[in-house]
């Protein structure tokens, strides 16, 4: 029997038509294959990956397939999603016993989940060195019956190995200086100076480390930090990973130079790179940034904001190509042709040339991705704007991509946080109430405050609460989201919402010396406790826990908090110089710890312009990580308490005044937005 009907993850109710009798993870299935005497089959994969669905169509859908399964096996399908801890920690094996991981994940456990035999995507017959996923399945059934001790022995080295890898940076010192310096020349050895970005084939974008290099610049003048981002930002935006007609971004580019995406869209790459175009403008005030920074936004709003108010995961990278089969890129790729017959010969021509299509296609199947080649051909901005809405429109008449609507907790901080910025910087006040709604649906759905087992749920799914506990980077992230609403709205809630979470984190993922782990200390028990300060595609929940922790205690001088996020970053301090592209969230945090941050208050009648322009020029500051407070004067009214950094401030002479300190030393109070400006870094129009 088939036991995923009943379960909110969009990706396991794509196979609850299966002909494999799938479990969700439960004690149950690992019960079942005790009593059975069989192993468990675990299979984690997620609603926009590409190979998990060809694996699926080609092996779970398959009759004879599914039947040897079910005979042999307790089959056990994971969404990576929902369940980033168990994601975790049988990746890591994996990683340890391959050299390399990825999604689908096929892992075989013994009844007490211990992994003995690993692999990723298999095909149905053998291929390019890889067995068939049947001659896989025979193989472990034909190893458990036939050398049961073995398998066993296997399954507890293994599992000890991975006990032997817990982590302690708790003691290894705060990042300096010197640690920064180190991390940007490390940077500056991987970048790609011809195409922007870091590395080579496949390439992610570096959003988090983009972040990390505008505030380095912020804090120190390098020019070469801020090249590097500002070009890397060009590049993408102008490249195949970047939607040129819809806006947001795709997850990554199958080449160096940026032109054919793996078209998946997920949400947490696009909130981050929102972001980061944002605050690059922000910068440098960069037309192209503000321009993918608002459109970024938009496609967010547009595309992923679900009817509750939150926002989906992802965007599949599959849709109908018009046959009935489900091809990679077709809702996104053009033929010349294709062009041609939209728009009519002229601007059918135009369009070739200045989104980079050829005859021959930069894609397959002779169609191309759209870019914005530097040499293409100059053209009126309203002509194209025409242009890109008449392909908008005809897009929009083809299969569109599936959705996965799971609301995630932690990529909904992120987008909170995105959202809430550019509606401040360009003045897009719908943007920030798209954001304050996602947030009312994390506290609302999201939010269990019972006395005694206050917790965060880390899904949900039309309005309803998965039943799996938040981990560390959703705390992180949400806490993250929340602090920059309050700064952007001065609604002093999200403030006290953003403590209860830090909370939390330090009483319950917190070891005594300082280190992370994933997951909370009541979690289920798994093979080993996660634990991974890693920044890879979203900034880890070590690290992003940090820059909560960080902010909060900057907002509240609290002792307790800023000692803790020191000691979180002990881990930037021992990897930021040895594997800087996978610490840019947290080099982004070291960044801000070592600026500060700078703390701003301003106080002023909320509908005084004066009050307004104080508040703008704090938000527009450039300086690495500044919390901003934003309200009424000390025993004005409404509101008292709610900012301790509003405690005891006044206004000077009757006017708007803003108060900027850092390291318990406060600059003069000042009535004047350019003279705050000075005060956080440079102010962009």
């Amino acid at each position: 029997m088939n036991r995923l009907a009943g379960v909110t993850s969009p990706y396991l109710l794509q196979h609850a038509d299966n002909p494999v009798d799938w479990w969700p993870w439960s004690a149950e299935a690992f019960e079942e294959a005790r009593q059975r005497n069989v192993p468990v089959l675990l299979s984690v994969g997620y609603s926009a990956c590409h190979w998990c669905h060809v694996m699926a169509h080609e092996s779970f859908e398959d009759e004879l397939t599914a039947a040897y399964m079910n005979e042999h096996f307790v089959n056990i399908k994971v969404d990576r999603e929902e369940r980033p801890d168990v994601d975790a920690v049988y990746m890591e094996a994996v990683q340890a016993a391959t050299g390399q991981g990825g999604w689908p994940m096929t892992v075989f456990l013994t009844a007490d989940a211990e992994p003995f035999y690993f692999g990723t995507y298999f095909p149905p017959e053998p291929r390019h060195g890889m067995p068939s996923f049947m001659q896989v399945l025979e193989g472990v059934r034909t190893a458990w019956v036939g050398r049961p001790e073995e398998v066993a022995e296997v399954a507890r080295k293994i599992v000890q190995d991975l006990a032997g890898r817990q982590l302690d940076y708790g003691r290894a010192g705060v990042p300096g200086p010197k640690e920064m310096a180190q991390a940007l020349l490390g940077l500056t050895r991987e970048y790609d100076p011809t195409h922007g970005g870091f590395g080579g084939a496949p390439k992610f974008p570096p959003s988090m480390v983009i972040e990390f290099l505008l505030r380095h610049h912020a804090r120190t003048g390098a020019e070469g930090a801020l090249q590097m981002a500002a070009d890397t930002c060009e590049a993408m935006a102008r490249g195949g990973i970047y939607d040129q007609l819809g806006g947001g971004f795709a997850r990554y580019s199958v080449d160096r130079e940026w032109v054919v995406p793996h078209f998946e869209k997920m949400l947490y790459d696009n909130a981050l790179l929102c972001r980061a175009y944002a605050h690059l403008w922000r910068a440098t005030g960069s037309e192209l940034a503000r321009r993918v920074a608002l459109e970024t936004a938009d496609f967010m709003v547009r595309e992923l904001r679900t009817e509750q108010g939150g926002f989906a995961s992802a965007l599949d990278a599959d849709s109908d190509d018009g046959t009935g089969r489900h091809v990679e890129g077709a809702y996104y790729a053009w033929s010349a042709a294709e062009l041609r017959e939209v728009l009519g010969e002229a601007d059918g021509e135009l369009a070739v040339g200045y989104f980079g299509v050829t005859e021959e296609g930069t894609f397959e199947h002779g169609t191309s991705v759209l870019q914005l080649p530097q040499d293409g051909p100059a053209a009126d901005g309203e002509r194209i704007e025409g242009i890109r809405a008449r392909l908008l429109a005809a897009r929009a008449g083809r299969p569109a991509p599936g959705r996965d609507d799971k609301v995630v907790a932690a990529w909904n901080g992120l987008a909170i946080a995105a959202l809430a910025e550019c509606g401040a910087y360009f003045e897009r006040p719908d943007l920030v109430e798209r954001a304050t709604e996602a947030a009312d649906l994390l506290v609302r759905v999201h939010f269990d405050a019972t006395a005694g087992r206050a917790r965060l749920y880390r899904t949900s799914k039309d309005g309803k609460v998965g039943g799996n506990a938040g981990v560390l980077e959703d705390y992180g992230d949400v806490a993250e989201g929340f602090l920059t609403l309050a700064g952007v709205t001065g609604e002093g809630v999200w403030l006290e919402f953003a403590g209860f979470l830090v909370d939390l984190v330090l009483d319950r993922f917190v070891a005594e010396d300082g280190t992370l782990y994933d997951t909370a200390h009541d979690a289920e028990q798994l093979i080993r406790r996660p634990q991974d300060p890693t920044d890879n595609a979203a900034p880890s929940g070590w690290t992003a826990a940090a820059g909560a922790l960080l902010s909060y205690a900057a907002h509240t001088g609290s002792e307790a908090h800023r000692t803790a996020a020191e000691r979180a970053l002990g881990v930037v301090h021992a990897l930021g110089p040895r594997v800087p592209r996978f610490m840019g969230h947290g080099l982004a945090v070291a960044e801000a710890l070592l600026d500060g941050p700078r703390e701003v208050a301003v106080v002023g009648h909320p509908d005084d312009p004066a009050t307004a322009a104080l508040h703008r020029t704090a938000l527009l500051g450039t300086a690495p990580g500044a919390v901003v407070a934003v309200g009424l004067p000390q025993g004005a009214g409404a509101g008292d308490g709610e900012f301790p950094l509003l405690a005891e401030r006044t206004l000077v002479r009757d006017l708007p005044t803003a108060y900027v300190c850092r390291h318990f030393v406060c600059a003069r109070p000042t009535t004047d937005p350019i003279e705050l400006a000075g005060q956080l870094g440079v102010l962009r129009p």
